[in-house]
This record gives C-alpha cells, sequence and structure tokens, in this order.
C-alpha cells in the first residue's frame, strides 16, 4: 500500500512543487546578493587581478603606455632593502596590535559589561577614539606631541622627568615608531572593545552562576568560562587585527609620512611614495602584490596554527 501510494502522480506534483519552491527562494537569494557581489567583485577581485597585472608592468600612472617587463619589478622589490625595513615595521605593528589592542579591549570590555554604576558613561567615553575621523587624529597628536608645546612634554615635565622636555618625539627616529604605536592603539583598542563585549554578552548568565554556586572565584571563571567562550571572538579580532596591521596606512602618513629617515616606513607607506610622488605605478603595484601575498600567508598561517591548536585540545 506504501508503494502504491508512493507512486501516486499527486505525490510527485508535491515533489515538484517543494523542489520550484526552493529553486525560487535561492534565486531571491541571489538577486539581494547580487549587488553586493557586483561591488565585491569589481572593487575587490577585479582590482587584486589589475593590481597583478600592472606589477608586470612599467607603467608611470599617468600614461596610458604600459611596457611589460616580466618580473623585473619583483626582482628589484626582492632586492630592495626599504621594502624589508618597511616589513618589518609592519610585523612590529601586528605584534604591538594584537598583543595591546586585544588586552586593552578585553580589559575595558570586562568594565562595561560588568554592573558597575556609571557603565554606560565609560562605555561611551572608551569608544570616543573611534569616532574621530584619522587624519583628525594624527593632527590632533602631532600636536601632542609638538617638543615646544605639546601637552605630552608638559606632562612629564611636570611629573619631574627633565630629561623628556622638549623632545622631539616625532622627529626622533627611536622614538617616532613608539609614539605611532601607541597613537594606533589608542584609536583602535575601542573596536575590539566593542566586538569582544559583543562576545561577552553571547556567555549566558546561568554558567557563571552555576560556577559560582560551585566555589568558583572570579579570576576562576574568567580562566575557566569566559576565555575559552570567547575564542572564537579572540580569534576574528586577532584576524582583524592582523589584516589591518599590514595593510596600515592612514595614521602613520598624517603623522609621519614614513619619516624620520624611513623609522616609521610601512608597506602602504612605501607603496603610495613609489606610486603617486615617484610616478612609479609599476612598482608600486609590484609592492601591493607583495601585501596581499603576505596577508595571505600570514593570516593562513594563523588559521592553520590556531585550528591545529583546537583539535589538540
Amino acid at each position: 500500500m506504501k508503494t502504491l501510494e508512493g507512486t501516486m502522480p499527486g505525490n510527485d506534483y508535491v515533489k515538484k512543487s517543494k523542489i520550484k519552491q526552493a529553486m525560487k527562494q535561492r534565486l531571491t537569494i541571489l538577486l539581494f546578493l547580487l549587488p553586493a557581489l557586483l561591488v565585491y567583485g569589481t572593487y575587490n577581485v577585479y582590482g587584486i587581478f589589475r593590481t597583478f597585472y600592472y606589477s608586470f608592468m612599467k607603467w608611470s600612472g599617468l600614461s596610458p603606455r604600459m611596457t611589460f617587463i616580466g618580473l623585473k619589478n619583483y626582482i628589484n622589490l626582492v632586492t630592495d632593502i626599504n621594502i624589508w625595513l618597511a616589513l618589518k615595521n609592519n610585523l612590529i605593528l601586528v605584534v604591538v596590535s594584537i598583543v595591546f589592542q586585544l588586552s586593552f579591549g578585553l580589559i575595558l570590555a570586562l568594565i562595561v559589561n560588568s554592573k558597575i554604576r556609571g557603565a554606560k558613561f565609560f562605555r561611551t567615553v572608551y569608544f570616543m577614539p573611534m569616532l574621530l575621523s584619522t587624519v583628525a587624529t594624527g593632527i590632533i597628536w602631532l600636536l601632542m606631541f609638538d617638543p615646544y608645546y605639546g601637552l605630552i612634554n608638559h606632562m612629564f615635565t611636570a611629573m619631574g622627568f627633565k630629561s623628556l622636555e622638549n623632545m622631539a618625539w616625532i622627529g626622533d627616529p627611536k622614538s617616532a615608531m613608539p609614539a605611532v604605536l601607541f597613537v594606533v592603539c589608542w584609536q583602535y583598542i575601542p573596536q575590539y572593545m566593542i566586538l569582544l563585549r559583543a562576545g561577552l554578552t553571547n556567555i549566558a548568565d546561568e554558567i557563571n552562576e552555576a560556577a559560582t554556586i560551585d566555589g568558583a572565584n572570579k579570576l576562576q571563571l574568567f580562566k575557566s568560562i569566559t576565555l575559552p567562550l570567547l575564542a572564537p571572538t579572540l580569534k576574528t579580532s586577532a584576524i582583524l587585527s592582523l589584516v589591518g596591521s599590514l595593510k596600515y596606512f592612514d595614521l602613520v602618513y598624517v603623522m609621519t609620512g614614513g619619516g624620520p629617515n624611513g623609522a616609521t616606513e610601512v608597506m602602504a607607506t612605501y607603496m603610495y611614495k613609489n606610486g603617486f610622488e615617484s610616478s612609479n605605478m609599476g612598482y608600486a603595484s609590484s609592492v601591493a602584490a607583495f601585501m596581499f601575498i603576505v596577508s595571505l600567508t600570514m593570516v593562513a598561517l594563523f588559521q592553520f596554527g590556531t585550528r591545529r591548536k583546537e583539535e589538540n585540545n
């Protein structure tokens, strides 16, 4: 009887209607995604392929005439000491960003997520650096680091550090990079505070309450419950920090322009100088391609390392 019912024409009609409905839903989803896919494909995917294409050319960026030179730009890139110094600065920025931005972002997230008095006020205050444009942030901190009129030197002088009086923070190759790193962390810590606080809100209160009843203190709660459950958000934040640090440009360019003497040069500022200041767009494209390869490799290694660690645990 079941076999006869399974072969009835009515059942075939129901199956076909379900298939049509599923196809219609998928088509609707695709239509909604199509504008975003077109924008992403045009400005990201196509842009990456064009960058690699230009990297094999000798091109000023102004003239329509391009000359194919093969791997010459990449050969020059490998032997260019400036790109390796810029990569070193980017790697320093990666380490400092991941360590300090995520650490202080987590501390601030724990503060604003707690039930302390005035948590909403602190949440607003801590997020304020993200509300400023990067150019405005760079100009403000340039004034703050001014050797004669800046607030930083006045604060250190008032605290008794006479050796730091009239200290040229941005003008000295030894202090320029630490000064820029401080401002970068100051600006982006609130971003990770918001991300990590969103992760904290996903941790059910019942879990902490059950652990507290079992006798766990706050340190044990943080170590055994908060950190493990927050691991996916921390991983996402680390990847964002990693990629952002490898392609960082705007604040460095506004504050130092890569100087003094290349002390704060990063790959993006070096690319900009070659492409727009030296009118060597072909070589600048090879620098951009190098940035893409480095970023992709480091993210892949990070993903592989974290996944392997998760599997071992």
